[in-house]
């Protein structure tokens, strides 16, 4: 199976702010942004269309021709919790320090941690086994990306940050 990984365009919060599973706006250049993203996947075939049930992804997949993706929450961007639109440097709890040298493992006060990110991920990945689709799309965010990527041992855990994932990046990767 092919799958086609697409990260929501760029969106409308500060520099700094933590908005994991925040519903956020697109930013200004959504149009000129998605633009790209329909001209990179618009001769693409795809069996079926998935995208996070956030705005900011469903917005893009209406945009590229997809205006009922089958929306799934298991490829919702990591849960910050209480740390959700709030400053990095901002945040008073002591958690962020033990999240910050341990962010595999680690959750932020009422939120996931990666390794459970990833676990939801592996389990959609799990029931796509099943579908018979030999090419989807998917809206989704950075971290879903990294996910996957960790999954089909692209790169390990410990390097997933390391991988740059660009607003409105379309990436591959083969099931």
């Amino acid at each position: 199976m092919e799958i086609t990984l697409i990260r929501h365009t760029s969106v409308n919060v500060d520099s700094g702010i933590c908005y994991g599973q925040s519903d956020v706006e697109v930013s200004n250049n959504f149009e000129e942004e998605a633009k790209e993203v329909f001209n990179s996947i618009k001769n693409e075939k795809f069996d079926a269309v998935f995208s996070s049930p956030l705005s900011r992804c469903t917005k893009l997949a209406n945009y590229c021709g997809f205006p009922k993706p089958f929306l799934d929450e298991r490829i919702m961007e990591l849960n910050f919790g209480e740390w959700e639109m709030k400053e990095w440097n901002e945040i008073n709890d002591p958690q962020l320090k033990r999240w910050y040298s341990n962010w595999i493992d680690e959750i932020p006060t009422n939120g996931e941690s990666f390794k459970e990110q990833i676990l939801r991920v592996n389990n959609f990945i799990f029931e796509l086994h099943n579908t018979g689709y030999k090419s989807i799309a998917i809206f989704a965010h950075a971290g879903v990306i990294r996910s996957f990527g960790v999954i089909l041992d692209k790169y390990p855990i410990e390097n997933a940050f390391l991988y740059e994932v660009n607003y409105g990046q379309v990436i591959k990767f083969k099931l």
